[in-house]
């Protein structure tokens, strides 16, 4: 008898619980010396490199269409730019290079004990699921067409990493269905008060003329209430939990391979390795730990 079906939230549970195992890549302070090691010593130019080598040596525009919101002057001030410094193979070993460290502090032995073992082993049957359903998700296909590392911590990073770049992806598209462009995402993000307009602008380049434009293009839109803060309006608010909701109804998929069970246990096994992440002094803001 088949056990109980995953439902989205318990998807969204289990992914949101091992998020900082993948997150951490972003902040830990093992970037700068790895990436420089490869040739790459400018911050944004590691980050759009380090997330796009999976595609390849892809030109600027296929970083602005698939990471989505950042200004895309800035992306084209890193890319092409990174390809004549560094290989996207060079790139790639310096990301998993940058990871081995920063996991092996917060873990220690028990980078390779049987906890990080399970949890991997769960994870990249999850990860594999997700392989069978590439369509429309080409940030997410290239990461899925790396060979896989060895060592159970590289493993489990690298599951999490296809599950997060899987899940994006999906939102990238009911974001654009929705009616919404890079900017309005960011903008109707920051208005349902969940994180600062000022974090979200400042963090993908938009000048402050070009947040403004947005916000009256969201209010045109209807998105946003006509009061003098960023906040959105009864429809706003509707339109926003429609796209999560279905976010997490279309990543529900790779979990699948789990079961319910196999979920719960990945969410037990994770959350203290995700605790460890955040004690490691690694970078990782307190604001993004997993409820």
């Amino acid at each position: 008898m088949a056990g109980p079906a995953v439902t989205p939230s318990m998807a969204r549970r289990c992914f949101q619980t091992s998020e900082p195992i993948h997150g951490m890549i972003y902040f830990t302070p093992y970037r700068a010396e790895c990436y420089a090691a490869a040739g790459i010593t400018h911050q944004r130019m590691a980050y759009f490199a380090s997330r796009a080598a999976a595609m390849g040596a892809v030109p600027a525009e296929t970083v602005i269409a698939t990471f989505f919101n950042f200004n895309p002057d800035l992306v084209r001030r890193a890319i092409p730019a990174a390809w004549d410094i560094a290989s996207p193979a060079e790139v790639l070993a310096a990301r998993l290079e940058v990871v081995d460290r920063s996991l092996r502090k917060a873990w220690g032995e028990d980078a390779d004990g049987p906890a990080v073992r399970e949890a991997a082993d769960l994870a990249r049957r999850a990860a594999e699921q997700a392989t069978s359903r590439l369509d429309g998700r080409p940030l997410f296909a290239g990461h899925a067409a790396l060979a896989w590392p060895r060592e159970p911590h590289l493993v489990l990073w690298h599951a999490q990493t296809l599950l997060r770049e899987y899940r994006g992806d999906g939102h990238v598209a009911l974001l654009l269905t929705a009616g919404l462009d890079g900017l309005g995402a960011l903008i109707t993000h920051a208005a349902t008060g969940s994180i600062t307009a000022e974090a979200l602008r400042t963090t993908r380049a938009w000048s402050e003329a070009d947040w403004a434009a947005g916000v009256v293009r969201a209010r045109a839109q209807g998105w946003l209430d006509d009061g003098p803060g960023l906040a959105l309006s009864e429809a706003g608010q509707g339109r926003r939990q429609s796209v999560e909701d279905r976010t997490d109804e279309l990543a529900v998929y790779p979990y699948e391979a789990l079961g319910a069970g196999g979920c719960s246990r990945l969410a037990e096994l994770a959350r203290p390795l995700s605790a460890a992440i955040m004690a490691a002094d690694l970078g990782f803001p307190t604001a993004l730990r997993p409820r």
